[in-house]
């Protein structure tokens, strides 16, 4: 019997990101773990385990999540009905996307509607860029663009107890005179 292919198998992994990026693709899609491993040529156990093994989630709550976020975007996007968002994102029945979307975001997708276009509509009235600020950025006097520092470039000899002023560095030969 010949050995199935570790999750670190570079073309096991290859195989495994066709079958996601397939799921990202099309996330409205009723993908079920034998097409996902037919798109993979494993078998469906080898790759429900070899999926979570590579990506840390299981197949499905993959396409959990991604359905999820495609429903957050045109929740916040779109005028489409809730209705019509939960069809449009793979969801069987209105109910099942309500409940699984109020179970993960905590709210229910009315409610992050509202949230989410009020957020949105802030961040439209963010002043241009060319408005004059109250309180000007402070110059950059250091080399090369970086900020000044806050400590004094001499504080670090009176910081340092092995320092002394007469020897500033190890590798100061000099003496100073007082």
């Amino acid at each position: 019997m010949t050995p199935s292919p570790s999750p670190q198998d570079p073309t096991l992994l290859r195989r495994l990101l066709k079958a996601r990026d397939r799921m990202d693709a099309r996330p409205e899609h009723p993908w079920t773990i034998p097409t996902l491993a037919r798109l993979a040529h494993v078998s469906p156990k080898h790759f429900a385990r070899a999926f979570r093994a590579a990506f840390a989630l299981p197949p499905h709550r993959y396409l959990l999540t991604r359905r999820l976020e495609r429903a957050t975007a045109l929740l916040r996007d779109t005028e489409l009905s809730v209705t019509a968002i939960a069809f449009d994102t793979g969801w069987q029945s209105l109910g099942t996307f309500t409940r699984t979307y109020k179970d993960v975001t905590g709210e229910t997708p009315t409610a992050a509607r509202r949230r989410l276009q009020a957020e949105a509509k802030d961040l439209r009235h963010v002043p241009p860029a060319s408005s004059p600020l109250k309180h000007p950025p402070p110059p950059h006097h250091g080399r090369f663009g970086e900020a000044p520092s806050r400590v004094h470039p001499y504080t670090w000899v009176t910081q340092t107890p092995h320092l002394t002023p007469e020897r500033s560095a190890p590798h100061d030969r000099r003496r100073r005179r007082p």
